[in-house]
């Protein structure tokens, strides 16, 4: 296994320490992408490489201190060249956990928490990384293993001590393939049931197309008479989120995608980011048109780095085709792009406050309100924050039409949703479905029907029964994402 090597000079220190700064032109906003180069470089964030960091951005020790504690994935200690994360969720420790973890410390001869002598390797836990449907599930780095069971965790550390890469845990021709390959041979997004919005086959661009001849303000009419409302907990009106920021007054207006799902057991918007990335990218343009904002920022929650390539080409792409950047579309005057901020382990920064001081390089905490987001959000600028299922909802609308959505689900829970189901049934993964079905159904369809119990988020599981029907009524106006 490759160990650590020799820490640098303090000269190649403070170069290597310069280049990461310079990289993001030493702007304390970019502060986490900093933080995270220098861990993926050094392994660790040393108070001198700390202070290097304060006088390159010209702010205190402290400031730089106070963001390097808050994420677990930035550690203040040396961590080995390879740190395992071991996923610690209920249904990764029902699926097995447990045994997976004794065989990885027996291997390693190290217990959880500790980094091995030769600061090779380190073995923690890690909260949920959005893998339940083929738990155990881990991290090596930056590459997921799902799937787990001792004998292959014992494999693991067998090749790993014989010198082979993560990615080559993967696959030998993993450097070779295209970044949807890498994503693809490493998780399986077991789509069980593709409904008539997001996991249908959708057609590219449609949607934006429609809205370059429409103005702004029918932009936001037209997602308004949809009925969409935010999918990622608190369900807000969606066009009404967008009317509010269009209306603020200022001169710069921003979009931001949270891509941070945390909770145990969710694992919608993982799938959409790997199989519908420009539903994603086309939706966040629709709702640059429509509030007028020319910067977005897409927030990729630190457990899905293994799709941070997979995005960074998506949005390659669409810029060397007019889909972002300036004069989109040959439209004067439309000028959008994206940027994307990868998290470093924080559950909270699901909440769009919390997420927004992220974006600012600050320590993920929420903000005080008012004043709300839409008004003065992002550097103090108005800020829509929607979630992953929700731009791409938008782009479907905007090609489809308002009624088309409207007319599926039911009174007063429009369009379709994705569900995702995990634990003890036969088929785990992925539905999409419009609102109206039982939880009698979705078992169902899951092969869960002897189920003895069952846990649902983004609602009030103690409010209703196996008959009740699966409605966005049923929200957590205090859910960790409010978009």
């Amino acid at each position: 296994m490759e160990t650590r090597s020799n820490q640098p000079s303090s000269a190649d220190q403070s170069a290597l320490i310069g280049a990461i700064c310079d990289a993001v032109g030493n702007d304390p906003p970019r502060m986490l992408d900093i933080l995270r180069s220098v861990q993926d470089e050094c392994r660790w964030i040393s108070p001198e490489t700390m202070q290097m960091i304060a006088d390159r951005t010209g702010l205190s020790r402290i400031a730089v201190e106070g963001v390097a504690s808050f994420y677990s994935f930035l550690s203040q200690q040396p961590r080995g060249r390879v740190t395992i994360r071991l996923c610690d969720d209920i249904i990764d420790r029902f699926a097995g956990m447990p045994q997976v973890v004794a065989a990885f410390e027996e291997g390693l001869g190290i217990k959880l928490g500790e980094t091995s002598a030769d600061g090779a390797v380190s073995l923690e836990y890690t909260p949920c990384i959005g893998l339940c449907d083929q738990a155990p599930a881990a991290m090596v780095n930056d590459i997921v293993l799902t799937n787990l069971t001792p004998d292959r965790a014992a494999e693991i550390v067998a090749l790993l001590q014989a010198g082979q890469r993560p990615e080559e845990l993967i696959s030998q021709d993993f450097d070779g393939m295209t970044p949807h390959e890498r994503a693809s041979r490493q998780v399986k997004n077991n789509i069980r049931h593709a409904g008539a919005s997001l996991l249908c086959p959708v057609p590219d661009g449609a949607g934006l197309a429609k809205a370059l001849d429409m103005a702004p303000d029918r932009i936001i009419d037209e997602i308004e008479a949809s009925g969409l409302r935010g999918c990622g907990g608190a369900g807000f009106t969606t066009g009404r989120k967008w009317r509010f920021a269009a209306g603020a007054g200022a001169d710069r207006r921003v979009i931001i995608c949270n891509a941070d799902e945390g909770e145990p057991g969710t694992f919608k918007d993982r799938v959409l980011l790997t199989e519908r990335p420009h539903l994603l990218i086309e939706g966040m343009t629709i709702a640059a048109r429509a509030v007028g904002a020319s910067e977005g920022i897409l927030y990729l929650r630190g457990e899905y780095v293994y799709l941070r390539e997979l995005i960074e080409e998506t949005l390659k792409d669409r810029r060397e085709r007019g889909l972002l950047g300036q004069a989109i579309m040959g439209q004067d005057g439309f000028d959008f792009d994206i940027r994307l901020q990868l998290g470093a382990g924080a559950y909270i920064c699901g909440e769009e406050g919390a997420l927004i001081s992220s974006c600012e390089g600050l320590p993920g905490e929420p903000k005080t309100r008012p004043p709300f987001p839409v008004t003065q959000g992002y550097l103090g600028l108005p800020t829509v924050v929607n979630n992953v299922e929700t731009f791409c909802h938008a782009a479907r609308i905007l090609d489809q039409g308002a009624q088309w959505f409207f007319d599926m689900g039911h009174e007063g829970s429009h369009g379709t949703k994705l569900f995702s189901v995990s634990g003890d049934c036969l088929n785990p993964g992925l539905y999409e479905l419009p609102y109206g079905h039982s939880v009698r159904d979705l078992l169902a369809m899951a092969g869960g029907e002897d189920a003895a119990a069952g846990a649902g988020g983004g609602g009030d599981p103690s409010a209703a029964t196996d008959d009740d029907v699966i409605d966005a009524e049923y929200v957590d106006v205090d859910a960790e994402e409010e978009n």
